[in-house]
């Protein structure tokens, strides 16, 4: 058997072997078997370290999830006292376990009264096609079996599946055989990009009575639900105007359709808001979660039901045909259960609200708010996004946008900080205990970034 203790490995010995068995996510794997990718290979608090010993301050909370940061011994803790309790167990053949009982309990007691059960679930991906699966079933029960669409946005993502896929509006996802039938799509809320001449709340407004319209088209009695992110991820980081939310929760109400925020990246504290809808001030009939849940340490995720779908198909929907050998965790469940815990009483949501977060949104306005490059901040709590505009006034967007923001992405890397491109938007959400000084050196080194390009593309 090979030995594969990393002081005994070349950073090329191990993206060889990388290169030999690994398929990775959204990259042209010839290209980076070629380059060779970043060997990570250790992580304390908000730094991770790669197998040369170059240190980076993760500005992107791993993939958006490790909110407490690396090595917290609580979390770590937890898992090993489960471990030697119950090591496993699953929810079938009638049985639960502690451990998936008392994080239900305290999942609950962070949300209001109208939601009152959750479906367990590995990851948002599965969270999201469970999603399907309910919302088409809770229809069943209540006697509107025709109710089967489901509408998403475009550019809105959802995750891999087949079916959060098809959900989720990215099109070069679809074209790889993400599409199923009886999904449908509107129009992002990207006033930046899509606004024209109208002002944000007129933009908001539009986009939002899209939904009316789509309704109306398919006819709202076989529309299941409508799903989006409070603020769109993956996307772009697009924050909504003000006017979006309500009138879209206005719409849902008015014809009878599900409202589903996918919470996997707002969830658990990101806005300063425990979810981000209550940031934006709508009331979801469903909440999909992960990520944050455990803050990354172990893999869970979740489908949050409002009451009325929850006694509908407890009352009378009989056997509900789900189950997933690995939902409700008992070790997942115990991270989940330390990360709540420390969220709550450390009182490192309020933080992020009344402090930290303020604090972000306010230096990258300072810093970068006349800066040529750069044509709107987007954000609240810890997560923000600078939109790359080759003309200010006008919002003209560079033509080359993605390649502009994966060279600063690129310059990142070498200043010693990850942050992510995505479209002309350099997104970034540290862990939720970020300090001041931690957040400084974020927007510092975000700043050097940015001049770097700005240099090699002659931007002034």
């Amino acid at each position: 058997m090979k030995n594969y203790d990393t002081k005994q490995h070349s950073t090329q010995d191990w993206q060889g072997m990388d290169a030999a068995h690994n398929i990775h996510a959204f990259v042209d794997q010839k290209k980076l078997n070629a380059a060779g990718p970043r060997v990570m290979n250790r992580a304390k608090g908000l730094y991770v370290w790669d197998n040369d010993d170059r240190q980076y301050l993760d500005g992107m909370s791993g993939l958006w999830c490790t909110a407490l940061g690396y090595g917290r011994h609580d979390l770590i803790d937890a898992a090993t006292r489960q471990m030697e309790q119950l090591s496993y167990y699953n929810m079938f053949f009638h049985t639960t376990h502690p451990s998936v009982i008392e994080l239900s309990e305290l999942l609950f007691s962070l949300l209001p009264d109208r939601y009152s059960h959750v479906i367990y679930t590995n990851s948002g991906s599965e969270s999201n096609e469970v999603l399907i699966r309910t919302a088409r079933r809770y229809w069943q029960v209540v006697g509107k079996p025709q109710k089967r669409v489901m509408i998403g946005r475009w550019n809105g993502y959802h995750g891999s599946t087949l079916a959060s896929t098809a959900m989720g509006g990215m099109k070069f996802m679809h074209e790889m055989g993400g599409m199923l039938p009886d999904i449908a799509h509107i129009d992002e809320p990207y006033w930046f990009a899509h606004g024209g001449n109208l002002t944000p709340e007129e933009f908001g407004l539009k986009c939002a009575r899209q939904l009316e319209e789509k309704i109306l088209e398919l006819g709202s009695e076989n529309v299941a639900g409508f799903i989006a992110e409070p603020f769109q991820g993956a996307g772009g980081m697009i924050f909504p105007p003000e006017s979006y939310w309500p009138e879209i929760q206005r719409i849902c109400r008015q014809y009878d359709v599900l409202l589903c925020a996918d919470e996997v990246i707002g969830g658990f504290g990101r806005t300063g808001e425990w979810f981000a809808h209550q940031h934006f001030g709508f009331e979801p009939d469903t909440i999909t979660i992960a990520k944050g849940l455990t803050s990354g340490y172990i893999p869970m995720g979740g489908l949050i039901l409002s009451r009325r779908m929850a006694e509908a198909l407890v009352e009378h929907g009989g056997v509900f045909a789900h189950g997933l050998t690995y939902a409700g965790h008992p070790v997942a469940a115990a991270v989940a259960i330390a990360n709540i815990k420390a969220l709550r009483d450390e009182k490192i949501v309020e933080r992020v609200k009344n402090d930290t977060g303020p604090y972000l949104q306010r230096k990258l306005r300072e810093v970068f708010g006349e800066h040529p490059m750069i044509g709107e901040i987007q954000g609240a709590g810890l997560v923000a996004a600078l939109q790359f505009t080759a003309d200010k006034a006008t919002r003209k967007r560079f033509a080359n946008e993605d390649e502009i923001s994966w060279r600063c992405r690129s310059y990142g890397f070498e200043e010693g900080v990850i942050i992510r491109s995505t479209l002309g938007r350099m997104i970034m959400a540290p862990a939720l205990v970020a300090t001041h000084a931690e957040l400084d050196e974020l927007v510092e080194k975000t700043r050097r970034a940015v001049e770097r390009t700005a240099q090699e593309y002659k931007i002034r």
